[in-house]
């Protein structure tokens, strides 16, 4: 299953001419994550940004400064996207909820705004190790903060006896997310809903691909 991406010179809404004034922050912004997502850092540049937008380059500077005020942008919102999708998902269950049950709901919730922000989610995954340091430090302050509330859940987990205490939670939080991350390449909405996924997932990861007694 592959997702169909439209073609890359495809304007997003491009608006009529003459119109400066209606050409909004977020059509630059869905081009930049498209280009992105698609070729890379290195082969992302403004004039392609705005080939895909449908307007001219010159246009680009109503909103941001430089090709790196827009990544910038890209990455901190491809990332802000999952964080707080999983962190508002386990603010909203009840106190008694079970820790296998927390698990679960942050990986559905992880994968619900992976996928909804294909282009953003899949930018900031790839482009984070092909980006300047000065970048990487911008949204490294949210990418930990993810990464301690994914350590202190399976913590949780490993103290309460509901996972194996043997496991290594430093292993298994980023195979896990790095499975998850994974499916912006495959997923296909047409096929199956994102719930799906989400309960194979966590199906795989308490009970194995052994088959069951």
């Amino acid at each position: 299953m592959t997702e169909t991406a439209a073609p890359l010179n495809a304007p997003l809404n491009a608006p009529r001419r003459g119109r400066k004034s209606a050409l909004s922050r977020g059509q630059i912004l869905d081009a930049a994550a498209r280009m992105l997502r698609r070729q890379g850092y290195g082969n992302t540049t403004l004039r392609k940004i705005a080939e895909v937008a449908g307007i001219q380059a010159g246009s680009i500077y109503y909103h941001f400064a430089s090709k790196d005020e827009i990544l910038d942008a890209v990455l901190e919102r491809g990332v802000r996207a999952v964080y707080e999708g999983v962190r508002d998902a386990l603010a909203a269950l009840p106190d008694n909820v079970g820790h296998l049950q927390r698990i679960e709901t942050a990986v559905a919730a992880h994968l619900q705004a992976l996928l909804s922000h294909g282009d953003y989610t899949s930018a900031s995954i790839r482009t984070y190790g092909e980006v300047p340091e000065a970048f990487q430090q911008k949204s490294q302050p949210l990418r930990e903060a993810y990464v301690v509330l994914w350590q202190d859940l399976l913590a949780a987990a490993q103290a309460d006896g509901a996972i194996r205490s043997d496991l290594d939670p430093h292993i298994l939080r980023p195979l896990l997310l790095g499975s998850l991350n994974w499916t912006v390449e495959w997923y296909d909405p047409a096929q199956r809903p994102v719930a799906d996924i989400a309960a194979q997932a966590v199906d795989m990861l308490f009970h194995g691909v052994l088959p069951k007694d």
